[in-house]
């Protein structure tokens, strides 16, 4: 079976989706970013796996389910966390980020059998997601993270490379108001659509999405 990993930050008021400031205080920001960090935590533990990794920019916290190992993320580039997220496994692994509380285990569960990698992109670019059947660190070192281009680097490093590559569906990432609207509604019974609800202005009160960082967080 595979290694499922996260990539997250400690969901603290200032640190995590800054980009929902406003419509939303950084309070409710942060308690956001905790919904949609439990949706995802709880959608791996709910997935075949052979261990679950956190791998965590912080402290844990109450959010954080039982099963999961948690490993500090390393200094650097959001290409050399990711890299150094992978290095820590020694067969297949799945790395999410923390920005799709949508994503349900039935997405997680992933087969190697006829493949060497799964690429998950995102509408804004970037991606939600990257299996390796044999995590290799150098295939995240240098790609430019957080650009409109950044999806189509990566999935184009894995090519480069050689590998039979399967695309899983687009998602869209949580970053700003508008997009805290549309993936609540395709998870209305979440934690993140729950909280959303109680912290929420009206959706046309949101703002226009601007220009995005991308990839996994």
């Amino acid at each position: 079976m595979t290694t499922l990993l996260v990539i997250a930050k400690e969901p603290r008021p200032g640190r995590v989706k800054t980009r929902l400031t406003p419509p939303f205080t950084p309070g409710q920001a942060a308690e956001l970013a905790e919904a949609a960090l439990a949706d995802t935590l709880h959608a791996l533990a709910a997935t075949p796996a052979t261990r679950r990794v956190l791998v965590l920019d912080g402290a844990p916290g109450p959010w954080l389910p039982p099963g999961f190992d948690v490993v500090a993320q390393c200094a650097g580039g959001l290409d050399e966390r990711l890299a150094h997220a992978f290095a820590g496994c020694a067969g297949p692994a799945l790395l999410v980020g923390m920005d799709t509380p949508q994503v349900t285990p039935e997405l997680l569960t992933v087969d190697f059998a006829d493949c060497d990698a799964w690429f998950g992109p995102a509408e804004d670019g970037g991606f939600w997601a990257l299996g390796l059947a044999c995590p290799d660190p150098a295939l995240l070192r240098g790609v430019p993270m957080s650009t409109p281009e950044t999806g189509a680097a990566q999935r184009e490093r894995l090519i480069a490379a050689g590998l039979r590559v399967r695309d899983l569906p687009t998602l869209r990432d949580v970053d700003t108001a508008p997009d805290a609207h549309a993936v609540a509604a395709l998870a209305p019974r979440g934690r993140f659509a729950a909280r959303l609800a109680r912290c929420s202005p009206a959706p046309e009160q949101g703002v226009e999405p601007a220009s995005r960082p991308v990839g996994p967080r």
